[in-house]
């Protein structure tokens, strides 16, 4: 299938530039952002569903709204997670009372959500999760530990996958549970100090931490089924917007290689050239993957465009610092140390690059789904080393 602009499509790009253009100057923090964003109808554009204080486009007006939000450079958005996993899967999976009580306040840019997958013992490996919710009556009992769980500091609300059948083993036996974050005593979080000096990322501790009954979406024991589904949701219109801002890097790159003169090193040059076409390449691929987005799910399609961006961004980090030699590696002339340790933008690339291909599913992993799903190659032995 072609994937490609009508006239009506680019009314609305010109709609999106005039509002956003016009709101340059007020996000404020980013809580109060997600508001202004919500009373202006901006959010749950993808959902596919209105009536919950939202309204939907077509497929390529949510191309649109991500490409010019991402041009824009307004801040990285905090409702990211409610609106493009929670709501999807509520949708998909939730029961009408649930769509009723959890979208208008996302729609509204009210409520924030983090994510509580991984834990310590279970990163890539989802199904070994160790998280237990027992049930009391007309709740659920939380005990357990999540990590890299990002944004939990901001967050109103976690959904959280947890073991209620402790006899099952592996993907038998999970929930998924929406949990209040406001329980003093029962739900710590702490921020994970990264190398950029910045902490997005935070362990959370439930200890007897509560979840109403009727706050588990798609049943008990559905917990997988509902866990891989939300992971399905993020396809090729956040990977498009994603591209913006690397192109955005990748000027910069090229502008300080043509300021040291790296640019005329053979070498560099052919590396700044090669990131350009895979640049290039991944929006073919998205641009690809959205022209099936009406039709079957294009099989491993998440795990490539994965390996694809992650890679080459990490490249691009390496590059951000190689192309300035020496001085990349020294703070601004001004800074003492009695203060942290300022990052400049292609510091801070190559810093936060570097988790770029284990975030979000490493690499092994991603061809580990490629190879036995959708090549039909053999599993590893179980036990393996």
């Amino acid at each position: 299938m072609e994937f490609g602009f009508s006239e009506e499509d680019d009314a609305f790009r010109a709609e999106v530039r005039t509002w956003l253009s016009g709101h340059a100057d007020v996000p404020g923090d980013r809580r109060t952002w997600e508001r202004t964003l919500g009373a202006a109808g901006w959010i749950g554009l993808g959902w596919g569903e209105a009536g919950y204080g939202n309204r939907t486009v077509s497929l390529p007006q949510q191309v649109v709204w991500a490409e010019e939000y991402a041009r824009s450079g307004l801040p990285a958005r905090s409702g990211h997670i409610g609106e493009n996993l929670l709501a999807p899967t509520l949708l998909a999976h939730g029961d009408d009372v649930q769509k009723r009580r959890f979208l208008p306040p996302v729609a509204a840019g009210e409520e924030l959500w983090c994510q509580g997958y991984s834990e310590p013992g279970a990163g890539s490996d989802l199904a070994g999760v160790r998280t237990a919710a027992v049930r009391e009556g007309p709740y659920y009992r939380i005990t357990g530990q999540k990590i890299w769980t990002s944004l939990a500091h901001e967050a109103d609300w976690c959904f959280v996958l947890a073991r209620t059948d402790p006899d099952a083993r592996r993907h038998h036996g999970l929930s998924f549970l929406l949990v209040p974050m406001d329980q003093p005593g029962r739900i710590e979080v702490r921020p994970i100090r990264q190398l950029t000096g910045t902490s997005d990322f935070n362990e959370v501790f439930f200890d007897g931490a509560r979840a109403r009954v009727e706050h588990v979406v798609g049943g008990e024991g559905q917990g997988w089924r509902v866990a891989m589904s939300l992971l399905g949701f993020e396809r090729g219109v956040s990977t498009l917007a994603q591209q913006i801002g690397f192109a955005r890097e990748f000027a910069e790159v090229v502008r300080a290689a043509e300021e040291t003169g790296a640019v005329h090193d053979p070498v560099l040059r052919a590396r700044l050239v090669g990131q350009w076409a895979e640049l290039r390449v991944m929006r073919w691929n998205a641009l690809r993957t959205l022209g099936h987005a009406t039709g079957p799910a294009v099989p491993g399609a998440p795990s490539v465009a994965k390996l694809l961006w992650a890679n080459w961004h990490q490249r691009l980090g390496e590059l951000a610092v190689e192309v300035r030699g020496a001085t990349a590696t020294a703070g601004p002339a001004d800074w003492s140390p009695a203060s942290p340790y300022p990052l400049d933008a292609a510091q801070h690339l190559f810093l936060f690059s570097r988790a770029d291909t284990v975030y979000g599913g490493s690499d092994q992993i991603q061809r580990t789904i490629i190879a036995e799903r959708v090549l039909g190659l053999p599993g590893e032995p179980k036990g393996a080393v």
